[in-house]
């Protein structure tokens, strides 16, 4: 069934708002294949096949995206732009005027031509109680000096509840002075504690104080 044009117009000014294509299906009553065919049209008119491994509209920014992209291998994954990041970034700072879906698929398609090396894993199932705790790193600026920053992680995967402590260091100390500030935030502790990676956990050499 053909869409109506005054549909098919709200669907490439949402796409370009940023808008999710599920939210746009429900504002608009369509399927998401829907949405998906016409988000990153400019002209419905037919048009010829053209060679062309990426929309159009981000030839002119390819080389910028790049850039960011490349960048982000030396940045921690937690702190890679993603998509969205990058739509938001060429739109404030270079006046980009594209729809973020050609954006999304330039960045999924370069991600596939430099995809990283990665190892299998198997899906978990978590019971209520258990928690997971591991550490983690990013950058900070600290009183105008870029550091990285050591913090613990403790999450409670069947509610997917987080809690976040910095810390100087990854070692026993450190471990439970962060278990113990989780812990009297939570008002209580986890009757199960699965330590992500332990490798630290049995050093002592670093100055964390722990409550009373």
């Amino acid at each position: 069934m053909a869409i109506p044009m005054p549909i098919q117009q709200d669907i490439r000014r949402y796409d370009r708002q940023g808008m999710p294509h599920a939210r746009i299906a429900r504002e608009l009553g369509v399927d998401c294949g829907t949405v998906a065919k016409y988000a990153g049209q400019d002209d419905c008119s037919p048009q010829p096949k053209r060679d062309r491994r990426f929309g159009r509209k981000t030839d002119a920014y390819a080389a910028l995206i790049d850039q960011m992209l490349e960048a982000d291998r030396m940045m921690p994954r937690k702190q890679r732009h993603t998509a969205r990041r990058i739509f938001d970034r060429l739109v404030a700072e270079h006046g980009f005027d594209g729809s973020y879906s050609v954006v999304r698929r330039y960045v999924k398609e370069w991600h596939e031509t430099n995809r990283e090396s990665s190892h299998g894993y198997l899906r978990l199932e978590w019971d209520p109680g258990v928690m997971q705790v591991d550490f983690g790193v990013a950058l900070a600026d600290v009183a105008g000096v870029e550091r990285t920053v050591h913090f613990l992680v403790a999450t409670l995967p069947y509610s997917n509840m987080r809690y976040a402590v910095a810390m100087p260091g990854e070692n026993a100390e450190c471990l439970c002075s962060g278990l113990s500030m989780v812990f009297e935030r939570m008002g209580g502790v986890p009757s199960v504690l699965v330590m992500d990676n332990a490798t630290g956990a049995g050093h002592r050499d670093c100055l964390c104080s722990i409550g009373d």
